[in-house]
C-alpha cells in the first residue's frame, strides 16, 4: 500500500483534509476548528483509509456528543442475520457508530458483513478474534501468542475497521495494584480478564503494551483510531476509581503521547459503574492525564441495582458525563447483565443514549442543540402534531403513540382532552369561552 498521511499528520502540516472539511460541515463549525482539534489530539476523525464507503465522522471537544451501539454474536447465539438486523435498527435509531463484539461463529465473515452493511463507522475488539481462534484450534485462550493477536489486528485494519479497542494499559503492574487494593467484582472487562489471565499463565507482559510500537505501525497504516480500552474499569460502585483503574489511566496517558508522536489518533475509554458524585471527577481526571483526548464512556451507570432498566441508568449517567466533558457514549441496553440484546433492546439502548447525548449537548452549548427543543415548544404552542412528531428524537414512536382527543376535537391528546391547558390558553387569547 502506498504510504498515506494520517489525519493527524496532515493536521500537523496545516492541511485541512477532505474528511476534516466534511466533518466541519456536519458539526456546523469552522474547518480550522476540526484541523486544530486533530492536531491537539482533542478531536479524532474516524475512518479507516480503506473504508471509503462511509463518511468520516469527528469525535471530541466542542462537537456533538456521539453514541455507539454494540452488536455481535456469542457462542450461545450466533445468528448472523439477527446481528445484521441489529445493525439496521441501530442506524435507523440514530447511532453514530457500531461496534462488532462478536465471539461466536466465523468472526471474520461476520465483521466483513457488518462493515459492508453499515453506513457508519465500525469498531472492534481484536483480542476476541485471537482468543476465539485459539479455542477453535483446540488450544486454551492463554495459549494464543502475541503474533496471533497482532495478526487479528492487521486483519481488522485490512478489512476496513475504523477504530479498535485495545487494552494496552492492562499490565502486570496495573493488575498488581488492583489486586493489592482488592475488589468486590475484580476485572469485569472481557479483554482485560483475558490479558490478566494470559500474563499470569505465560509469566510475561501484555503484548499490546510490550509491543506497542508494532500496534502503532498497523494503526498508522490504515489510519485507524486507537480506542485505548479500560480493561480495569469498575464493574460496580464499590470498585469505582480505585488504584487499578487509576494506574491504568496513567499508563493510557503515556501511551496517548506515544501514539500521537507516531501520527496515530487516540481516544480513551472510561468506566463503567460510577457513583453520580464521582462522574465529573472521572472525566476531569481523564482529560488531565490524557492531554484532552476524547473520552468514550460506557454509560456510565450510577447504580448497580437496575437490571432490565440499565438503559435508563446509563442515560442518567451519560447525560451527566457528557455535560462534564465526555465526548462519546457507549449505549447500554435493558438487557445489560442479563442476556445478549434483542432487536428491541438495541433500539431502546440507542434512543436512551441519544437522549442523554442531546441533554449533554444542550448543557455544553453545542451549536444548534437547543434549537430543536425550541422548535418542539413552538409546535406544542400551536398544537401542531405533525411538527411535534418531526421534532421528537424518535418520530416513529411519537407517531405510533399519538392519540388525539375526541372531546378536544383532536386539538389535544387524550391526557387532558378538552381540559388541555394549551388549548384553553388559545381560547382565552382569542376571547372564546
Amino acid at each position: 500500500m502506498k504510504d498515506k498521511k494520517t489525519q493527524l499528520e496532515m493536521a500537523r502540516k496545516g492541511i485541512v483534509s477532505e474528511e476534516m472539511a466534511f466533518c466541519a460541515k456536519q458539526e456546523s463549525v469552522a474547518p480550522e476548528t476540526i484541523r486544530k482539534g486533530v492536531e491537539d489530539g482533542t478531536i479524532v476523525v474516524v475512518r479507516n483509509n480503506r473504508h471509503t464507503s462511509i463518511a468520516a465522522m469527528a469525535i471530541g471537544k466542542g462537537l456533538r456528543t456521539k453514541v455507539n451501539a454494540n452488536v455481535g454474536t456469542s457462542k450461545d447465539r450466533a445468528d448472523v442475520a439477527h446481528e445484521m438486523e441489529k445493525v439496521r435498527v441501530s442506524i435507523a435509531a440514530g447511532t453514530d457508530t457500531i461496534m462488532d463484539l462478536s465471539t461466536g461463529g466465523d468472526l471474520g465473515a461476520i465483521r466483513r458483513a457488518i462493515i459492508a452493511a453499515s453506513t457508519v463507522a465500525i469498531g472492534t475488539v481484536p483480542i476476541y478474534q485471537a482468543a476465539v481462534a485459539a479455542v477453535n484450534a483446540g488450544k486454551a485462550i492463554v495459549e494464543m501468542t502475541g503474533d496471533d493477536l497482532f495478526r487479528a489486528i492487521e486483519e481488522n485494519g485490512r478489512d476496513g475497521v475504523d477504530f479498535l479497542t485495545v487494552h494496552c494499559g492492562v499490565t502486570r503492574e496495573s493488575v498488581k495494584r488492583l489486586e493489592t487494593q482488592g475488589r468486590v467484582l475484580g476485572i469485569v472487562s472481557r479483554g482485560g480478564s483475558i490479558l490478566a489471565h494470559w500474563m499470569d499463565y505465560n509469566d510475561r507482559e501484555n503484548p499490546l503494551y510490550e509491543q506497542y510500537d508494532r500496534l502503532l505501525e498497523i494503526a498508522r497504516r490504515y489510519d485507524m483510531v486507537l480506542s485505548l480500552g479500560d480493561g480495569l474499569r469498575p464493574g460496580c460502585l464499590a470498585d469505582a476509581t480505585d488504584r487499578g483503574q487509576v494506574q491504568e489511566l496513567i499508563l493510557l496517558g503515556e501511551l496517548t503521547r506515544r501514539a500521537r508522536d507516531r501520527g496515530v489518533q487516540v481516544m480513551i475509554e472510561g468506566p463503567g459503574h460510577v457513583p453520580l458524585p464521582d462522574i465529573q471527577a472521572n472525566i476531569l481526571l481523564e482529560k488531565s492525564l490524557c492531554n484532552g483526548a476524547p473520552f468514550y464512556v460506557l454509560g456510565p451507570l450510577p447504580t448497580d441495582i437496575a437490571p432490565g432498566y440499565d438503559h435508563i441508568t446509563a442515560a442518567i449517567g451519560g447525560a451527566l458525563a457528557g455535560w462534564a466533558g465526555a465526548d462519546y457514549l457507549c449505549y447500554v441496553t435493558p438487557s445489560e447483565h442479563l442476556r445478549l440484546p434483542t432487536i428491541d433492546d438495541v433500539r431502546e439502548g440507542v434512543v436512551a443514549s441519544r437522549i442523554a447525548a442531546h441533554i449533554a449537548d444542550i448543557a455544553k452549548g453545542i451549536p444548534g442543540a437547543i434549537e430543536r427543543d425550541h422548535r418542539m415548544a413552538r409546535c406544542r404552542k400551536e398544537l401542531d402534531w405533525e411538527g411535534q412528531i418531526l421534532a421528537s428524537i424518535d418520530p416513529a414512536r411519537s407517531r405510533a403513540w399519538l392519540e388525539k382527543s375526541k372531546s378536544a376535537e383532536e386539538e389535544g391528546c387524550t391526557m387532558c382532552g378538552d381540559l388541555c391547558a394549551v388549548r384553553l390558553g388559545k381560547k382565552r387569547k382569542a376571547g372564546k369561552g
